[in-house]
């Protein structure tokens, strides 16, 4: 059976499916079979993140409304041979309920090893439907107050239904260097949960989710999911001391 793993978020605009892309990349590198699966219907992007819009021929509502099968709405990675992505549509013309996404996971479970759900932004109709049908939940954070914040009341709204590991993304080690932004360890000691993973700011990633640079972070954000290891990513350390100063500046000069 697969693990079932919702990508969930309090607010967009934090890389969430981002993070979620970048995960299942990292964990097909491991040979292991993982489905992202997008159910975000209406404001999808899952697709274009993985550079598969063009091979998009039946997506996730034509499973639902017995359009096609489950495996002929799956679009393999062109670079990962167990990597899959099941896309969402841009527009339902009914409503989608929990029990018909359930139905659809649970017809894919033993296909894979882990299936990656990429969740709507906050904690509407959108947010129920994908974390009815998962067994754990990742929250992903950036670190800023509204953010935490946000993600606190997410994690709320799950209560003890899922276990629950948080990511902190967009981190920016100069600036949490020198004071100006919240260390990842504040953000996870504010939202009182299992930390999984940091990931720092990488402008790369905007342009193409296979140039992030820092491929190691979400190397060790596998690890961890997968082995229950807790090493987290190290964004900060080579912007303290004299010379790390001195590269502070010149980042803020670029």
């Amino acid at each position: 059976m697969a693990r079932k793993i919702v990508v969930t978020s309090g607010k967009g605009g934090v890389g969430k499916t981002t993070v979620c892309a970048n995960l299942g990349i990292a964990l097909a590198k491991r040979s292991l079979r993982v489905l992202l699966m997008d159910l975000d219907i209406g404001l999808n992007n899952l697709d274009v993140v993985m550079q598969v819009e063009d091979k998009v021929v039946f997506d996730f509502v034509d499973v639902v409304e017995n359009r096609c099968r489950p495996s002929q709405a799956l679009i393999q990675d062109a670079n990962e041979p167990t990597l899959y992505v099941m896309p969402s549509c841009h527009l339902a013309k009914r409503q989608i309920t929990v029990d018909q996404v359930k139905k659809v996971v649970n017809r894919l479970d033993d296909n894979f090893d882990y299936i990656l759900i990429d969740c709507p932004a906050g904690i509407d109709s959108g947010f129920r439907r994908a974390t009815y049908c998962a067994d754990e939940a990742i929250v992903v954070v950036t670190p800023h107050l509204s953010s935490v914040r946000d993600a606190d009341k997410t994690i709320t709204e799950i209560g003890n239904s899922l276990v629950v590991n948080v990511v902190v993304n967009r981190v920016r080690g100069d600036l949490v260097a020198s004071g100006e932004m919240l260390s990842a360890f504040e953000v996870f000691s504010l939202l009182g949960h299992n930390s999984l993973g940091v990931i720092p700011e990488n402008d790369d990633v905007n342009c193409n989710v296979r140039l992030h640079s820092d491929r190691r972070a979400f190397d060790l954000l596998a690890s961890n999911l997968e082995n229950g290891a807790l090493e987290v990513y190290d964004c900060v350390s080579q912007y303290k001391g004299v010379f790390g100063k001195l590269k502070r500046r010149l980042k803020r000069n670029v």
